[in-house]
């Protein structure tokens, strides 16, 4: 198997789990986790390239339109992590799944504008058959699914950026959480000052648990950066289906929130979508071995 799509499986299913652990610190405000996942992310990382030798390399790269270019990736991903903790935490883990069933449809649209990638023929079957299922669950929703569109959106754009990215997944994500690392490191010390923070303020689990934040954020992206630049957009979009369906099953299985017939109906649409698409694509490489 392609190890582009090995990485995307493995990037999607830590991100289909991510409710159970953000659910652990639903104590803590979505602004001060978002500023534990950038501070130890970044140091995690740093940490990886002077073990391994690559500091001179990695500061050899930092060149003005390096920098430029990810500091949008680093301000899309810092506005999809603040809304998601928000969302999972306040009882909304369905609508952010939903805004993870958007955000295919997304990045297969701008694989094909900016990219110019292709669609196999049967390939837009599965893909009118998800739009199906997603305006559907938007439809019966009732409302502007605000979180959904805002998730979709803000990491779609990060995707097709790290798609176009000349640095490796190491040193662009290093990078992205660089840009970040002082207004988050000087929010997180302004609330120690004013005894505000939850970390060394509550108890060790809470601080492991913050300290974990930058080893379950900086894993999946890596895995991810690594599958952006090995498979097509089209591709990773599609694919992207199968973390927000372990996001919907953990919030109506574990967090018991509603989930009525008329969802069903559209989730059920969506999961038909990605069985054919993974039917097309079996069949489309065992061709191409015949041929």
């Amino acid at each position: 198997m392609n190890s582009g799509i090995l990485y995307a499986l493995g990037t999607y299913i830590l991100w289909g789990l991510f409710p159970i652990y953000w659910k652990q610190l639903h104590y803590v405000n979505a602004a001060q986790l978002i500023g534990h996942r950038i501070l130890w992310s970044f140091l995690m990382l740093f940490f990886v390239i002077l073990i391994t030798g690559k500091r001179n390399e990695f500061f050899a790269k930092l060149n003005k339109k390096n920098i430029k270019a990810h500091a949008l990736a680093a301000l899309l991903l810092s506005v999809n992590w603040l809304i998601y903790v928000w969302a999972v935490n306040n009882g909304y883990i369905i609508e952010s799944s939903l805004g993870y069933f958007i955000n295919p449809l997304f990045s297969v649209f701008l694989g094909m504008v900016f990219l110019n990638e292709k669609l196999r023929p049967f390939q837009w079957v599965p893909l009118g058959l998800a739009i199906l299922g997603v305006f559907y669950l938007t439809f019966i929703y009732g409302r502007l699914p605000w979180i959904a569109i805002l998730l979709a959106f803000s990491f779609g754009l990060y995707g097709l950026l790290k798609k176009k990215s000349s640095l490796g997944s190491l040193y662009g994500l290093t990078l992205e959480t660089g840009i970040i690392f002082l207004p988050a490191f000087g929010y997180l010390t302004y609330l120690f000052i004013i005894g505000e923070s939850a970390f060394l303020k509550i108890d060790t689990q809470t601080n492991f648990l913050l300290i974990g934040a930058g080893v379950v954020t900086a894993i999946p992206l890596l895995l991810f950066a690594k599958a952006a630049q090995r498979i097509p957009l089209t591709t990773i979009g599609l694919m992207q289906y199968i973390a927000p369906t372990g996001q919907f099953l953990i919030g109506v299985l574990l967090y018991k929130e509603d989930f009525t017939r008329s969802q069903a109906i559209g989730f059920s649409i969506v999961w038909l979508a990605l069985f054919l698409f993974w039917g097309e694509g079996w069949w489309a490489r065992g061709r191409k071995r015949r041929v």
